[in-house]
């Protein structure tokens, strides 16, 4: 739909031109950015799936082998106590596409059994090592699984743009073109024949 209030000169026609072939550019441009976005969460989703098995199954052995530890220890909170907190986890970003996407740091120690040998039993050692793993492999999960977040919602406003310029705004800016270009063409139509109409005054004039 042309918006009538836009005056039919050649300026505004070519002005009008130029901001379509402007936003048709800004269609091709946000319709190639969402395709490369949506490869780039491709290539993630089987490596989430991946991660997501081998972390449920070394949970699963690591709570069994917790399990089986309390039974034979009794009550190992005072040991769990003793188990370091992990602080070697730094984030930084890298960008794709315009997307900020973190990129996870883990500075990976050496397991070192920091409670008493003779408090604790193979079970608990096990569990420990378990546990570690679970950690070390939800450190890789959380980097993929908010990097695939960040580019599906970049994706959908990538996809809301590209529909607003394909359904709204390049529609508009083509009816105007289309109503400014009638009216120039009815006005140069209405003055050929008043040109017209001019000139053969003129020779019937010159006839008398």
């Amino acid at each position: 739909m042309a918006k009538k209030q836009v005056f039919p000169t050649k300026g505004n026609l070519m002005a009008i031109k130029k901001s379509n072939a402007l936003a048709k550019v800004g269609y091709d441009l946000m319709d190639r950015k969402r395709n490369i976005l949506i490869r780039e969460i491709m290539s993630h989703l089987d490596e989430v799936n991946m991660l997501r098995d081998q972390i449920e199954t070394t949970f699963s052995k690591a709570y069994m082998a917790l399990q089986e530890a309390n039974t034979t220890l009794g009550i190992i909170t005072d040991l769990t106590e003793a188990v370091p907190i992990d602080n070697g986890i730094s984030i930084t970003y890298k960008s794709v596409m315009g997307v900020d996407i973190p990129v996870v740091h883990y500075e990976k120690a050496p397991i070192r059994l920091t409670y008493g040998m003779e408090r604790a039993n193979t079970k608990f050692d096990y569990a420990y090592k378990q546990f570690y793993k679970v950690k070390e492999l939800t450190v890789v999960l959380a980097e993929i699984e908010n990097s695939v977040y960040r580019l599906a919602n970049a994706i959908r406003k990538s996809q809301k743009r590209a529909n607003a310029l394909k359904n709204i705004v390049i529609p508009e800016f083509e009816g105007n073109i289309k109503y400014i270009t009638e009216a120039l063409e009815e006005k140069e139509r209405e003055e050929f024949t008043r040109q017209k109409v001019i000139k053969d005054k003129k020779e019937k004039q010159n006839l008398r």
